[in-house]
């Protein structure tokens, strides 16, 4: 066995507020809709040749901070972001088993690096704190040109895309150099507002016809730009010949959002065929572009298997051959059953079902989704949801009077998840009174 099959390399690329519709991929190639009528991203589409495209992906929650932090442990917000006990949960959640962490487990010889958005909020927890060798350190939302920083804007590096992707290929040159293995995590800001993008990339936007639900250049140009930045990063792989020995996961940290200061009149909502948008447990909100690609994965895939980037941190450990025991915390699964066997497969977890919270300094919202079926509760109304998300993403019709046996059921395993890790199911405060610790500003 060689270094590359026992000790493989990892990266994993988040976009900032990207919608499932947000890219020229069309994520569910036996529906039109799923794609964007406007931006143009080659080098995500040439992601999904090169491996496999998940129909169903979800990022762990509808915000990006509390999704940060579940990348990083692979736990559902809801264990460790909107708790009762809302002091003391931070010391708790530095001691817990992280990605890099665990990788030094299974292999001294890892290195690992994040760069760009950090933004783990609510305390100073740092990157190497977390088990990172390297890092651009905490940031916040305006390091990379955030809301209330002047855009819509040119800009030579815009969002900071091209200089976070140069620090992540020099650190994989540093490690190919020197035969160790590497995880990297580059974070970035873009889609996020403000809008910043190039001078060439708006003038390529501008002389292509407007869509449906995309009709602003000054976004489509941003878009093309954060792709941009993942092609300088697979071509830097491909060009060192660790391009077929890495492992890639490609997802988005929350949906896109529902409105856009200053974008024309459109015919669709934003995230057509999708309901709402960030900040929101209906589909729009959560449910993102999702891709992997590596060594034994069949490329041009696709899979219609639930996955979240929950996943993403089980899965790694099996891919590194980590043989210790993992936290029972853990609330994603091992995605290898499904990734080697061309998308067909089951993920096992430790419950059967994906679960989505949010609560504290949010309006308090919960789902579940097992099998076709997801509930969505909002808990200041005591309302109850229910839809069937086979064929029907969406969520256009309530099914809960048709079939309360299942709203009961699905009810049942909400609640009892959210008081075993004694989760908050209130709104109870404003954002400053709940997150009074906060140093790091910006909507996420």
């Amino acid at each position: 066995m060689t270094l590359s099959e026992s000790a493989p390399n990892f990266v994993v690329i988040l976009t900032d507020d990207q919608s499932w519709v947000g890219t020229s991929l069309r994520m569910d190639p036996a529906d039109g809709r799923t794609r964007s009528d406007y931006y143009q991203t080659p080098n995500i589409e040439r992601l999904a040749r090169e491996g496999m495209r998940f129909t169903q992906g979800y990022a762990p929650a509808p915000f990006c901070c509390p999704t940060r932090r579940s990348l990083l442990v692979g736990q559902t917000p809801a264990r460790h972001i909107y708790q009762r006990d809302q002091r003391n949960w931070t010391t708790r959640y530095r001691q817990q088993l992280s990605l890099p962490r665990m990788l030094k487990q299974a292999n001294p010889d890892y290195r690992s690096a994040h760069f760009g958005k950090w933004d783990m909020r609510f305390d100073e927890v740092t990157p190497e704190e977390m088990g990172y060798d390297l890092s651009d350190g905490i940031t916040g939302n305006a390091t990379g040109g955030g809301k209330g920083s002047g855009g819509p804007s040119a800009s030579s590096d815009p969002k900071l895309i091209f200089s976070i992707t140069d620090r992540a290929t020099r650190f994989i040159e540093e490690q190919v150099a020197a035969d160790h293995p590497f995880f990297v995590q580059v974070s970035h800001y873009a889609v996020h507002l403000d809008i910043f993008y190039r001078a060439d990339s708006l003038a390529d936007a501008q002389a292509r016809e407007r869509g449906g639900k995309h009709t602003m250049p000054e976004f489509a140009a941003m878009t093309h730009d954060v792709d941009a930045g993942i092609g300088r990063l697979l071509d830097r792989m491909k060009s060192l010949g660790v391009g077929d020995t890495t492992y890639v996961f490609f997802l988005s940290d929350n949906g896109g959002r529902n409105t856009i200061p200053g974008q024309a009149s459109k015919e669709r909502h934003r995230n057509h065929p999708l309901r709402d948008g960030k900040g929101s447990v209906y589909e729009g909100g959560i449910r993102v572009p999702f891709i992997v690609k590596g060594p034994r994965i069949a490329e041009g895939t696709v899979s219609r298997a639930p996955v979240t980037g929950l996943d993403i941190f089980p899965t790694i450990a099996a891919l590194a051959g980590h043989h210790g025991r993992l936290p029972d915390s853990l609330d994603g699964g091992n995605l290898t059953p499904v990734l080697f066997h061309s998308g067909r497969g089951v993920v096992k977890r430790s419950r059967p079902f994906l679960f989505f919270h949010q609560a504290v300094a949010r309006p308090a919202e919960s789902a579940l989704i097992l099998g076709r079926y997801k509930l969505v509760k909002t808990w200041a109304k005591g309302t109850l949801e229910l839809f069937d998300l086979a064929g029907h993403p969406g969520e256009s019709e309530n099914l809960a009077a048709r079939h309360p046996e299942m709203v009961t059921e699905l009810h049942r395993l909400m609640v009892e998840f959210l008081s075993e890790v004694e989760a908050e199911t209130r709104k109870t405060g404003s954002k400053k009174d709940a997150y009074e610790n906060a140093k790091l500003g910006g909507d996420s």
